[in-house]
C-alpha cells in the first residue's frame, strides 16, 4: 500500500517550519536532498534551496515564504467540476451516462470528463486526477445484468438469516454448493520472454475436461466429487450420498438453480432423507453470493501451476490433489469477502 502525503502548499506556517529544521538535520545526518524531499513531501529544489540558505546565514536565513503556483492554480477541472466527476464514478456505470464501455477505465473517465465538463485531457492527466481522488485500478467483479435487487435483499434481509436460525434450532450444518469445470489448457498468469518475443505455452488437447462439484462449510469444511461430463440429476444424488457418508447430523445445503438441482429424481430423494438433508435455492443469477464460488476461482488458478496436463486423468489427479491441499484456514477466508461476509461465522 503507497502512503499519500498531502500537499505541501496545504500545511501551516507551523508545520511548514518543523519541516525545514528536519530537512536540515536530516543533511547533517547524511541524507540526500532527494532522499529527504520524498520523506517530507516536497521537491527536490525546495529541500536545496533550504541547504543552501541555512549554510550561508544560519536559521535565521531560511526562506519562509510560499513559493511555487498555488494549490489548484491551473488545474484543468475546478473544484465542484471534479466532484460532479467523482458523484458520477461512485453511483453510476459508463452506460448509464452513454459512454460505450464496459468499466470507468482512464479512456472512459477522459470521455466523462469531456462529456460533462468540456474539457479534453490527455489520458495520463486522467490517470493522475483518479489517484488525487483515491481511485485505483481494481480487477472488476462480476455481477449479473439481469439480476433482482429485491429477490437478493429478501434473500440476505429474510431468508438467509431464516435458514442460519433454523441451522442453530436443529444443530444443523449449513454447506454451500456449487459446480464448476476446470480444462486443461487454460493457463493463467503471464511469463517472461526477450523483448519482441512473445511468451508461448504450449497447449494439449482442448477437449480434456473435467468437472467437480463441491461444499464448503463457514466452519472451513470442504467435500468434493469429481466426474466427467455434464452434471446430472444421477451425478448429484451421487454426490449427496457421498456427503451424508461423510457428515453427522442434518445437513441445510445452499445451491444454485441448474437444471440437475431441480430433477425430479433430485427432489423425491431428497424428500425420502428430509431427517438429513435439506435444500435451499439462491437467488437468481446471483453467484457471487456463493462463497463456494470462490473456491471454484482458486482451483481454476493453481491447477495448472505446474505445467498442463496431457490426458484427463491427470487433470484429474491435479485437481484432486489442490483439493486436499486446502486447509480450513483458507476456507474460511472465503467468507471475508464483502459479497459472503453475510454466511460468515459469527464469534
Amino acid at each position: 500500500m503507497t502512503i499519500e502525503l498531502p500537499d505541501a502548499r496545504s500545511l501551516s506556517d507551523e508545520v511548514l517550519e518543523a519541516l525545514r529544521l528536519r530537512a536540515l538535520r536530516g543533511r547533517e545526518l547524511g541524507f540526500t536532498e532527494a532522499d529527504l524531499a520524498g520523506i517530507l513531501g516536497v521537491s527536490t529544489e525546495t529541500v536545496c534551496r533550504w541547504s543552501v540558505a541555512f549554510s550561508t546565514g544560519g536559521v535565521e536565513a531560511l526562506p519562509h515564504e510560499r513559493t511555487g503556483r498555488p494549490q489548484g492554480a491551473g488545474a484543468a477541472l475546478g473544484e465542484e467540476q471534479a466532484k460532479q466527476i467523482q458523484q458520477i464514478l461512485d453511483t453510476k456505470c459508463p452506460e448509464e451516462v452513454g459512454i460505450a464501455a464496459a468499466l470507468w477505465s482512464r479512456k472512459a473517465v477522459r470521455q466523462l470528463i469531456q462529456n460533462q465538463c468540456g474539457v479534453t485531457l490527455a489520458v495520463r492527466t486522467v490517470g493522475k486526477y483518479l489517484r488525487r481522488w483515491g481511485y485505483t485500478p481494481k480487477k472488476p467483479r462480476r455481477h449479473a445484468r439481469k439480476q433482482d435487487p429485491e429477490e437478493i435483499r429478501q434473500w440476505l434481509e429474510h431468508t438467509y438469516p431464516a435458514i442460519e436460525k433454523r441451522a442453530q434450532e436443529e444443530h444443523a450444518q449449513i454447506h454451500w454448493c456449487d459446480e464448476t469445470g476446470i480444462v486443461a489448457d487454460q493457463c493463467s498468469g503471464s511469463g517472461y520472454a526477450k523483448k519482441g518475443i512473445p511468451a508461448t505455452v504450449e497447449l494439449p488437447d482442448p477437449h480434456i475436461k473435467i468437472n467437480m462439484v463441491s461444499s464448503i462449510t463457514n466452519a472451513g469444511k470442504l467435500r468434493f466429487m469429481t466426474y466427467p461430463q455434464t452434471m446430472t440429476g444421477v451425478r448429484f444424488i451421487a454426490f449427496l450420498e457421498r456427503l451424508l457418508r461423510s457428515t453427522t447430523g442434518k445437513l441445510l445445503l445452499i445451491v444454485d438453480r441448474l437444471k440437475a438441482h431441480q430433477d425430479d429424481a433430485v427432489k423425491a430423494w431428497v424428500a425420502k432423507h428430509a431427517e438429513r438433508l435439506e435444500l435451499f435455492e439462491l437467488p437468481r443469477r446471483a453467484p457471487e453470493r456463493n462463497p463456494d464460488e470462490y473456491l471454484n476461482n482458486d482451483l481454476k488458478r493453481a491447477v495448472n501451476d505446474k505445467g498442463l496436463p496431457n490426458s484427463r486423468s491427470e487433470l484429474r489427479s491435479r485437481v484432486q490433489h489442490v483439493m486436499r491441499t486446502i486447509i480450513p484456514l483458507h476456507i474460511l477466508s472465503y467468507f471475508l469477502h464483502p459479497c459472503v461476509q453475510y454466511a460468515a461465522a459469527i464469534t
